[in-house]
């Protein structure tokens, strides 16, 4: 039998008996196989199976998940030191004092480094598996970098352990020390992920076992060398009638090669060939795991739940929970309340122009959809001339007729929207979120887009991500409409109140937030 050599992963065999991805000459797989090049077992990049190369230097997971912690944190701990000392030593420097002593700024980094590190060993961030698979969060590292900067800057003042600090000094420190953070961070990530394309990392020794279409299809789609997943061989099953006679020799090959982990790659709906499968890797030292269906590429949040007996994979969760649910509301009361106690002068100012200028309400009342497709009426300035209920309420288009002087003034600043802050207060609305459509676009987005009935999972806002990116005014095109839901659909996916305080932000003071207004 062929065994491959697994420091180098010369080899890469496939096991079965006869069957379409079998050599003439035996049960592992010879060279002139289907799915493998000319050259050897392994194929080049060019097809499904990818060599990692026959003379780079492979480090073993236990290595790797022992190291790459301390490492990072060791890092962390050096970027942190060095800007203190290097912002310390330039201020000094640039005063002309450079005998002054810098050991209050490194007194502070060191407690620094104590929290930060200290948060990010708590919150798993220094795990490998985290680095390679999570998307990098900055605002989660701005958040841990402040709380850990405010902590220390008052413990070091407290106790008088930091010196005579410069306040200059200190806050450049801060700043080069951010920034510092987040440069290691990205390329920490970049060569994490370098590691493992270029095979000269591997976290999982793993065993795949399924039918041909199955394993050709679970490699050249997740390419999983690029994952840390180290496939030292693979056995195909032919056919559910001889299932039993190939995992008896599944089982012999994987006890051969040790796998950390061995891929059941079968179709869900086969359940007696994957419990015969499950069944016998049972009796193997490694985990067993049910290779990922089609459906599950749509839901990068699915997850297993478990209630008493009962287990089921949770495809998709509630945008937000009863804990963010409170806090999102509580945000919008007080920021409303206090938004409506500060703009009344404006909002009667508002109020005289538009009645001074055409006759007609101050207030333009409309029904939307809201929160479960909900209908309400929205608060809005008078923008237009008044039109009767059930005339002509086509979206307004650029250079409309129709909008007046003070209309065209304050739907450019965003005024017209601010008495949707009533709204908030009846709970009808959010400060963020998607913005509500009129009935007719919403149901038109519905026959456009198939997940734009999503965007009534959480209650509409008086702005949102869309509109923060100019993803707002007339929807005359494809694009718009498209921009507009993914922009919509990113929001409730990701959710926080970070990103909430983010977008009100930029509504005020981006200029893309007033593209596309007229």
């Amino acid at each position: 039998m062929l065994k491959p050599n697994v420091k180098t992963n010369s080899f890469f065999p496939i096991v079965g008996q006869r069957g379409p991805l079998a050599g003439s000459r035996g049960p592992l797989m010879e060279s002139r196989g289907p799915l493998m090049e000319s050259r050897g077992p392994l194929m080049e990049s060019r097809g499904a199976w990818r060599s990692v190369g026959k003379s780079r230097l492979r480090v073993s997971s236990k290595a790797v998940l022992g190291a790459f912690p301390a490492l990072l944190a060791t890092l962390d701990a050096f970027v942190i030191v060095n800007a203190a000392v290097l912002t310390s030593s330039l201020y000094h420097g640039f005063r002309n004092d450079p005998s002054e002593a810098v050991g209050g700024e490194v007194t502070l980094a060191l407690l620094i480094v104590a929290l930060y590190v200290g948060q990010n060993l708590l919150h798993g961030v220094y795990r490998f598996r985290d680095v390679l698979s999570e998307k990098f969060n900055f605002p989660a590292l701005l958040r841990r970098w402040i709380y850990a900067f405010f902590i220390a800057s008052v413990l070091a003042f407290v106790t008088r352990s930091g010196g005579e600090m410069s306040r200059v000094a200190t806050l450049l420190f801060f700043g080069v020390g951010a920034a510092s953070l987040l440069a290691t961070s990205r390329l920490a990530a970049h060569g994490t992920r370098e590691l493992l394309r270029n095979g000269a990392v591997s976290l999982n020794r793993v065993f795949l076992v399924g039918y041909e279409e199955e394993i050709k299809s679970f490699t050249e789609r997740y390419k999983p060398w690029s994952l840390g997943m180290e496939i030292v061989t693979a056995a195909v099953l032919r056919n559910q009638e001889t299932i039993a006679e190939d995992l008896q020799l599944a089982t012999a090959t994987a006890r051969i090669f040790q796998p950390d982990d061995v891929f059941i790659l079968l179709p869900w709906h086969e359940v007696e060939a994957i419990e015969a499968c499950v069944e016998t890797f049972l009796g193997l030292p490694t985990s067993v795991h049910l290779g990922p269906d089609r459906i599950l590429e749509r839901f990068n949040g699915a997850t297993l739940d478990k209630v008493g007996p009962i287990s089921s994979i949770r495809l998709v969760r509630s945008p937000l929970n009863g804990v963010e649910l409170m806090m999102k509301r509580a945000f919008d009361l007080v920021a409303a309340g206090c938004g409506l106690a500060l703009l009344a002068p404006l909002f009667a100012l508002v109020a005289l122009a538009i009645k001074l200028e055409s006759p007609g309400p101050v207030f333009f009342r409309q029904r939307r959809y809201g929160f479960n497709q909900q209908p309400f009426s929205i608060f809005k300035f008078r923008s237009m001339t008044w039109l009767k209920e059930g005339a002509d309420l086509r979206q307004a288009t650029r250079n409309d007729a129709r909008v007046t002087r003070v209309g065209r003034f304050i739907r450019r600043t965003n005024i017209d929207e601010l008495p949707q802050l009533i709204n908030v207060l009846l709970g009808q609305m959010s400060l963020v979120g998607p913005r509500p459509h009129i009935m007719a676009h919403d149901q038109m987005l519905g026959r456009v887009v198939s997940q734009a009935a999503r965007r009534h999972n959480v209650k509409p806002g008086i702005t949102g991500w869309a509109q923060a990116h100019g993803f707002r005014g007339e929807l005359d095109s494809g694009e718009k409409l498209r921009g507009r839901i993914e922009h919509d659909l990113y929001y409730i996916d990701h959710w926080s109140l970070w990103l909430d305080i983010r977008i009100l932000f930029l509504t005020l003071f981006s200029r893309q937030a007033y593209r596309n207004a007229y």
